[in-house]
């Protein structure tokens, strides 16, 4: 693992940053909103990682799948009313603000499709 500045990835992480973007400030519920929002924030803060850090695709993909495992077990125990701030607009968009099982799923979904396209990058001559 070195720092390294990657600006395919960093070009990734921009793309989906407005596309995150948009969908927050966009859509208030919806499937788009809620589940393919957590699929996509995984290769977001995937592709942030690896514009930054040369790490080999799965131990990114772990890192980020802890990351987001953290946040949402965090969301069970309801860390923003620990923090007071329930009813902060940017905290709630970072952290969420409920626990759901199906947002596990979208998260490992997003990294096994990370790893599945770096598989097949890896492979191309």
């Amino acid at each position: 693992m070195k720092f390294q500045f990657n600006k395919i990835y960093f070009s990734g992480f921009i793309i989906l940053f407005i596309v995150e973007f948009l969908i927050a400030t966009c859509l208030k519920d919806g499937f788009i909103r809620h589940t393919f929002g957590d699929f996509l924030v995984v290769i977001l803060l995937y592709c942030f990682i690896k514009s930054f850090i040369d790490i080999n695709p799965l131990s990114a993909g772990i890192l980020v799948l802890t990351i987001a495992f953290t946040i949402e077990f965090l969301q069970l125990f309801q860390l923003l009313k620990l923090l007071n701030l329930e009813h902060n607009y940017i905290a709630k968009l970072i952290l969420g603000s409920t626990f759901q099982i199906g947002d596990l799923a979208a998260y490992t979904l997003g990294i096994i499709t990370v790893l599945l396209i770096e598989k097949i990058n890896q492979t191309r001559p």
